[in-house]
């Protein structure tokens, strides 16, 4: 699915800007989830891999940053988000649209993964969603969720990223598969709880 700024009435009209990150602070925020999630997994399933492909060409346009290798099933493809004001709101930011500036599809779009594993860092809890499944979801449902944009300053330049912006509780409790994980106090590792 392509999205077009250029087609139609914008879907920006009537939105408000709700906030603004520097690139030190999304990438932090980014570390911060993907270690979490790496150690969740890890402990998630007894002699399972966990591969890191961020960086990997071959695995950056399919929107894919870990690889879940484990025994007697297929390798996952997972894609982490990591959210620092969400958890407050009790919503998901759902990335449409990467950069407004030059027309890029947000991640929740292009995705291969098969899971994204959405981290509330402000609560430590992980939400692990089937990718696929809650795209379909949500494109069915679209027009419900209203779009919020962010924009993020890279030095002297700032781009702006449209998101919807969708209530966890309601897709958790609609989308089969969808599971919300407590994580363990950052002091300790022990004690994540599902729920």
């Amino acid at each position: 699915m392509r999205w077009s700024l250029d087609s139609g009435p914008s879907p920006l009209e009537g939105q408000t800007v709700a906030r603004a990150y520097s690139m030190q602070a999304v990438q932090h925020a980014a570390a911060r989830a993907v270690e979490l999630v790496r150690a969740f997994l890890l402990a998630e399933v007894a002699g399972s891999r966990v591969h890191d492909v961020q960086d990997d060409p071959r695995f950056q346009h399919r929107g894919v940053d870990l690889l879940w290798e484990h025994p007697g099933s297929d390798v996952l493809g997972v894609e982490v988000k990591g959210d620092r004001q969400g958890g407050r709101r009790g919503t998901y930011f759902l990335e449409l649209v990467s950069n407004a500036e030059k027309d890029t599809p947000g991640c929740f779009l292009y995705s291969r993964a098969d899971l994204l594993a959405y981290v509330f860092l402000d609560r430590r809890e992980l939400h692990l969603l089937p990718l696929p499944a809650v795209r379909e979801w949500f494109l069915a449902r679209s027009s419900e969720f209203p779009l919020r944009q962010a924009r993020t300053r890279v030095g002297p330049l700032r781009y702006t990223t449209v998101g919807a912006s969708v209530p966890s509780r309601r897709l958790l409790s609609e989308v089969a598969g969808a599971r919300r994980v407590e994580l363990a106090p950052a002091a300790s590792s022990a004690g994540q709880t599902a729920r």
